[in-house]
């Protein structure tokens, strides 16, 4: 296991861990507290339904792993 230590892979890993929980929330999954939909809305400036939200979450990750392959700048 590694540890995450830089913080370009924290927000990495919290950006994945939102991801889960939105998708766990489509299904029907409920939690106390705010939703991941809205706090996802809230940290990504996101807008849209659950499932745009979701689309968006999946592009934000590939745009991550291209710029972490050096795809882009």
């Amino acid at each position: 296991m590694k540890a995450l230590t830089t913080p370009t892979e924290i927000d990495f890993f919290q950006l994945v861990a939102r991801r889960g929980a939105l998708k766990l929330e489509l299904v029907g999954m409920k939690r106390r507290g705010r939703t991941a939909y809205s706090i996802c809305k809230q940290v990504y400036g996101l807008r849209g339904t659950r499932q745009r939200v979701l689309a968006q979450m999946n592009d934000l990750i590939e745009l991550a792993h291209a710029k972490n392959r050096g795809e882009i700048q």
